[in-house]
């Protein structure tokens, strides 16, 4: 397939915004769209304020930043920011008929031969596409931050041509990036089906009244994050040993939650306008400080354990 030059991204928010930067800084042309007006013009400000963050970890060189900003332009309608793209990235929200709207508009704008992928979490979203741009259609879904999270989960449509996937994979790879190509649609994926069964845990935990928010991240950050960044999952159950594995497994007798579909805790939360940095809080106060700032200090945190776990690997490999 030809080289793929250009990206229309379809939502600008929390990942559409950074969706941009990563294409912008991997060498694409970029053109970024939301139909809310508020979003579309807080989008460059967020953008310029994660590449100074890189910059200033020396995570990228400063003398590219204005080669990568003029690179990215914010555009009002999807049928200008689609037209001619070589790739259309959707980012829109979770909703089937939203995004089956968005395709419908993609279908009536983009070239023939452009490469649709889409941002979803869980949504089997090939279904939604028209029958004709199937066979360009895929998902490829990034992790928060994106420009510095490697993760991106590939996979190909029921219709899917293999050289399309294969040209996803490798734009992406030639990036930095770690894409995992999976046979087919799998809702979750992997990251995201341990972070739902982690999820449903302690919001059950908490919800009882068992533990605290404070409890659960001291848990995870000083005992399974620990291990499992530098082991991973199945390379830490062999240095546990396969057979305490088994007799864990054949011991258990803990059943997990039902997935009930709310969280007392969090409705709570959200009814009292503490739904998250954005906000200012959620289950923790941020103390007035600008989501800019939170988001820069969780990037430069991010940056320094990449760094390390890097290091680490490096050190395995000599």
């Amino acid at each position: 397939m030809a080289q793929l030059k250009s990206v229309g991204i379809l939502g600008a928010g929390t990942m559409g915004h950074a969706l941009a930067l990563v294409h912008a800084v991997g060498g694409l042309d970029v053109r970024l769209q939301d139909t809310n007006a508020e979003v579309l013009a807080r989008a460059p400000g967020l953008i310029a304020n994660a590449l100074d963050t890189l910059i200033a970890a020396d995570a990228f060189d400063a003398a590219q930043k204005p080669a990568v900003l003029d690179r990215i332009a914010t555009v009002a309608g999807l049928a200008e920011t689609v037209e001619g793209a070589d790739l259309i990235v959707e980012a829109v929200v979770e909703n089937a008929d939203i995004k089956r709207e968005v395709y419908s508009q993609i279908d009536s704008a983009a070239a023939a031969d452009a490469i649709i992928a889409s941002n979803t979490s869980e949504l089997d979203v090939f279904p939604l596409i028209p029958e004709s741009r199937q066979p360009n259609a895929v998902i490829a879904h990034w992790y928060t931050p994106p420009y510095i999270c490697d993760l991106v989960d590939l996979a190909p449509g029921p219709k899917t041509r293999p050289e399309v996937i294969e040209a996803i994979r490798a734009l992406y790879a030639g990036m930095g990036k770690e894409p995992v190509v999976f046979k087919s649609m799998l809702q979750g994926y992997i990251a995201n089906r341990l972070q739902g069964a982690i999820h449903l845990e302690v919001f059950h935990l908490i919800d009882e009244g068992l533990v605290t928010a404070e409890d659960v991240d001291r848990s995870i950050r000083h005992g399974l994050a620990l291990r499992f960044a530098t082991l991973g999952v199945m390379r830490k159950a062999d240095f546990t040993g396969l057979g305490l594995m088994r007799q864990v497994i054949g011991n258990k007798s803990y059943q997990p939650p039902e997935v009930s579909g709310v969280s007392p805790t969090i409705e709570k939360l959200i009814a009292e306008g503490r739904s998250g940095v954005m906000a200012g809080a959620g289950f923790f106060d941020y103390g007035g400080r600008s989501p800019e700032d939170l988001f820069r200090e969780r990037d430069v945190e991010l940056i320094e354990l990449k760094r390390a776990l890097e290091a680490i690997e490096r050190k395995r490999k000599t």
